[in-house]
């Protein structure tokens, strides 16, 4: 019979529901009556929304598969010079936020950019009238560039797939004349397709979630309407609605991706340690695979960085002002905040989970990590919502006791933005909690228990200092993507509050992207860690 946790059960479920009482929001508000505003959007603009949040996201997700699927198996399959330098630097693009690398093309590629002065120069064309170019400020544009950024994702986990594939199965292709193009097509790409579909639904949701790439590109998409129906309606209600429609198509997305391979199940023997079945590239074939890949990462990272650092170096001065550094404290103190929070979260639903060891004991875990699923400006609905209603019930009962009224004390207060970091993110800080946990051996436990030691200084003294470093490192994790969340921060930071995510979108959206360099740059160089922790990972496991 289990020993039975109060404190842990209590402090477990507590957590765990107060983490998915946002999700819960949304639903419960979306149900309700519809009013005037949200009917009219249905009526006028909501379909072709919708449409565009549809092409956006295939597009997206076709431009990222075509950028990561050969640049996945060209490092997996392939011997390349620098391979080991170019498979970390085919990662770099995931460090950049998306809206970034939108102002700089959008800045060199429009009329008044580099390019075209270049082009009208070199064949003496005088007016747009003379010549046509692409207009990058498109559904179009906008698709290329947020797939220049996520393409990343479907790399890292095909690349992954592609090292794990039977030796035997690619030294069987090669005894029946199958061309490297062939072993691609009719081997490698349809085994990796779970992975793929995986890192397809990962694009998807990024995707659906992105405002500030969209919002300059002019592309009025779902997420563009829920930040306008609060912000500029100052509607709850339809922007609670919006979002409920965002979720159903994440959780349809979803649903779809697992139902797509339901019956497929893969068994493969991994390469020998001494095992090399990689393909040594030749002549024009490798010279053609260095430029597509060193290409890749010229045009999705080198370049808009060397951008950045010639804006950065040439306007230090105007750059680094008091607001500058008032605002990377301000982003030191949410991040930091919800870093410990969220950690302290992990702890407490992972503990009580290995204490009771019941099915019904990871529940609270579940709940804590659903909202990583959630876009952010959908989770910043969801959080005003409960905390709006939570700064009424406080106002009132202040009011009733004459004790005058606080005002928006969560709402309005760097508190929504701390808790909807954790509700986004936590699923970080369990996820690595857990994994730490799981490889102690329940000897421990047991032993502790044996000795008489309770479960919190069995907490504090055994697995604590056991589990150290993978706390640290949800910690840090947690901490560097609440730094870069830009949605969820334009919508629930507090009156004059500024953090370097919202610092570099206000001066990049006035088209003054040279101030917002140096704050970008930082903000790459935080992107950087989790990249770094991620390659380690993959080189130590293979």
């Amino acid at each position: 019979m289990k020993d039975k946790y109060p404190l842990w059960q209590t402090s477990g479920w507590t957590f765990g529901v107060l983490l998915v009482i946002p999700i819960l929001a949304i639903f419960y508000t979306a149900i309700g009556a519809s009013d005037e505003l949200f009917s009219h959007l249905m009526d006028t603009v909501m379909g072709a929304y919708t449409l565009n949040t549809l092409g956006l996201v295939f597009g997206t997700s076709l431009l990222a598969a075509v950028f990561g699927l050969p640049s996945a198996w060209l490092m997996a399959m392939c011997r390349l010079p620098g391979e080991k330098w170019l498979q970390w630097a085919l990662v770099l693009p995931l460090a950049m936020p998306g809206y970034i690398i939108g102002y700089i093309y959008t800045d060199w590629l429009d009329y008044a950019g580099p390019v075209q002065i270049l082009l009208r120069d070199w064949f003496g064309w005088q007016s747009y009238q003379d010549y046509w170019f692409p207009d990058i400020r498109t559904l179009g544009g906008a698709c290329l560039v947020l797939a220049l950024v996520l393409y990343p994702y479907i790399y890292l986990l095909a690349r992954t797939a592609f090292m794990e594939q039977s030796a035997s199965l690619l030294q069987s292709a090669r005894l029946l004349r199958c061309s490297p193009l062939e072993s691609f097509r009719r081997i490698s790409l349809p085994l990796a397709r779970p992975s793929i579909a995986v890192g397809l639904s990962l694009i998807a949701m990024e995707t659906l979630g992105d405002f500030g790439t969209v919002s300059y590109f002019a592309v009025h998409s779902l997420t563009t309407a829920v930040y306008d129906t609060w912000l500029g309606y100052s509607n709850l209600n339809a922007a609670a609605k919006i979002s409920a429609l965002m979720l159903l198509a994440i959780f349809l997305l979803i649903s779809a991706e697992r139902f797509s391979r339901r019956r497929q199940k893969l068994f493969q023997q991994h390469n020998g340690p001494n095992e090399d079945v990689r393909y040594l590239l030749s002549g024009w074939k490798k010279a053609l695979a260095l430029i597509w890949c060193w290409g890749l990462i010229g045009f999705a990272f080198v370049l808009p960085f060397l951008q950045l650092v010639y804006y950065a170096w040439h306007y230090f001065a105007q750059s680094w002002t008091a607001e500058f550094r008032e605002y990377s404290i301000n982003s030191l103190m949410v991040s930091g905040s919800a870093a410990l929070l969220a950690v302290v979260v992990a702890l407490l639903v992972n503990f009580y989970h290995r204490l009771d060891g019941r099915p019904v004991s990871l529940a609270p875990m579940r709940m804590s990590a659903m909202g990583y699923a959630v876009p952010g400006t959908v989770l910043a609905i969801g959080v005003m919502i409960p905390l709006t209603s939570a700064d009424h019930l406080i106002n009132d009962f202040t009011r009733a006791m004459d004790w005058g009224r606080p005002g928006l004390v969560l709402s309005g207060t760097m508190f929504a933005m701390i808790f909807a970091f954790v509700v986004r993110f936590g699923a970080v800080a369990v996820g690595s909690v857990e994994s730490s946990l799981a490889k102690i051996s329940p000897s421990l436990d047991m032993a502790a228990k044996t000795m008489g030691c309770a479960s919190v200084p069995m907490l504090r003294r055994v697995h604590l200092p056991l589990i150290r470093r993978g706390c640290l490192i949800a910690g840090l994790l947690v901490f560097i993507e609440s730094m870069k969340e830009l949605n969820a921060a334009l919508l629930l930071r507090p009156f004059n509050f500024e953090t370097l995510a919202t610092y570099v979108f206000n001066y990049a959206s006035d088209e003054q992207l040279e101030l917002a360099a140096l704050p970008a740059i930082l903000l790459v160089f935080v992107g950087l860690i989790p990249l770094v922790v991620v390659n380690r990972s993959l080189e130590q496991s293979h």
